[in-house]
């Protein structure tokens, strides 16, 4: 199973080997944990029910990752939300457990690589961006019906506002792993941090989420009365501000292989289309105008969002076969109202005003888009209180020698 396929199907029964995954929602990548011994380092630093809960949770959390055939992601996230509780304590400085125990973590695409740093901000690091990738799995899925067969797509309205919620979510797990929690790794382990954890990579993906839930937005508004022409350009161009966020992340990454060039090339594409639909909203509120200029303006955008529609699916054709191979789902809400309209405005309004544009070749210019202070945020979110065995005052730990506790860790390093 290749790694699109292992992403996406993350919280799916199985599909047969062979099925394409279908993405709307893109998901950069899916680390899982790993094998390793909490219980034989914590040993008599801890009480051995707090080891053994630590332990359990995670290995919990394992299983049902590495089972897609019985897994569930909110199976998954209520693991992982248990897991941090106690795993908060492990970051406290009182305990000096920060730097004790290597956690070991593993990307789908790579398969058995691991990677193994030992310091609890790392695993906590490791456990947000797991729940921010899930929740864009979940969000993806949202958006695509059983029937993948279908050649018509329609998606309800309250499908598109839950998956606006959950890429808002999946915003607020990104933009607190590179706000609170990457500012507590030393220098040496960040330079170390696999691609996927980079500040530029959950940048990135953060503010591709906040792209794909404006996009979204644009087709909500498409399908309300109430919606000016002014509130559909304003959502087009801040999609297009969004997706240019993300491509300078992005493109701060000098490695463009594997997932990071899907990333790429799929943000390119939405970027493109998002652009086409801007200019398509800028040219009909510019030709409402009575100057000349404005019309001559107007079919300047028609065109310019026509020839942007043509570049996004060439975009489009070069994500899908970029490896990992993928498929885009057919055109449904904004593209598919754009996809009819912008080639049939293009063509009647520049037969129409194509005497102006041979009079005025000197306002022959594409205007530039408006910006807008742009409306959707991360969502808020904290670390939740650390449990309450981490209460050093009720401890009863059997002691424990340093000289037995370093005998202990050497006998697991041996075995390891």
């Amino acid at each position: 199973m290749g790694c699109a396929a292992s992403v996406y199907q993350v919280g799916k029964k199985r599909k047969k080997k062979g099925i394409i995954p279908e993405v709307s929602i893109f998901v950069p990548s899916m680390r899982v944990p790993a094998q390793c011994d909490l219980q034989r380092t914590l040993k008599g630093l801890i009480p051995k029910d707090l080891a053994d809960k630590l332990t359990s949770i995670r290995n919990q959390i394992l299983i049902i990752a590495q089972d897609t055939d019985v897994s569930a992601i909110d199976e998954l996230q209520k693991a992982l939300e248990e897991y941090l509780s106690l795993l908060v304590g492990l970051t406290r400085k009182e305990f000096g457990l920060q730097e004790l125990t290597g956690f070991k973590w593993k990307n789908l695409e790579d398969g058995q690589e691991e990677t193994s740093v030992a310091n609890s901000w790392f695993e906590l690091l490791s456990v947000l961006h797991m729940m921010a990738m899930l929740t864009l799995v979940e969000a993806n899925m949202k958006l695509i019906p059983k029937d993948i067969a279908m050649t018509e797509r329609a998606v309800s309205g309250d499908c598109m506002r839950d998956t606006v919620d959950l890429l808002l979510k999946a915003s607020g797990y990104l933009d607190f792993c590179v706000q609170d929690v990457l500012v507590h790794l030393p220098p040496d382990i960040k330079n170390k941090l696999p691609k996927d954890l980079h500040q530029g990579i959950l940048e990135a993906t953060s503010n591709q989420a906040l792209a794909q839930g404006t996009e979204i937005q644009l087709g909500l508004a498409l399908e309300s009365q109430n919606a000016t022409l002014s509130v559909k350009r304003r959502l087009a161009c801040e999609a297009v501000s969004y997706y240019a966020q993300t491509l300078c992340c992005l493109s701060g990454d000098n490695n463009f292989h594997g997932t990071v060039k899907k990333h790429l090339l799929f943000i390119k594409w939405k970027y493109l289309e998002a652009k086409a639909a801007a200019y398509y909203y800028h040219g009909i509120i510019i030709d409402k105008g009575t100057e000349p200029s404005c019309h001559v303006s107007a079919v300047c955008c028609f065109l310019a969002a026509e020839e942007l529609l043509t570049e996004s699916k060439k975009a489009s054709l070069s994500f899908c076969l970029a490896e990992p191979v993928t498929r885009t789902p057919p055109a449904w809400g904004v593209m598919k109202h754009l996809n009819k309209k912008v080639p049939e405005t293009a063509a009647k309004k520049s037969q129409m005003y194509g005497y102006l544009l041979d009079q005025e070749k000197d306002l022959r210019v594409l205007p530039d888009l408006p910006e807008f202070q742009l409306s959707l945020k991360p969502e808020d979110y904290t670390l939740p209180e650390a449990d309450s065995t981490w209460d050093s005052e009720k401890w009863d730990i059997p002691g424990q020698s340093l000289k037995e506790h370093l005998k202990d860790c050497e006998v697991g390093v041996e075995t390891d």
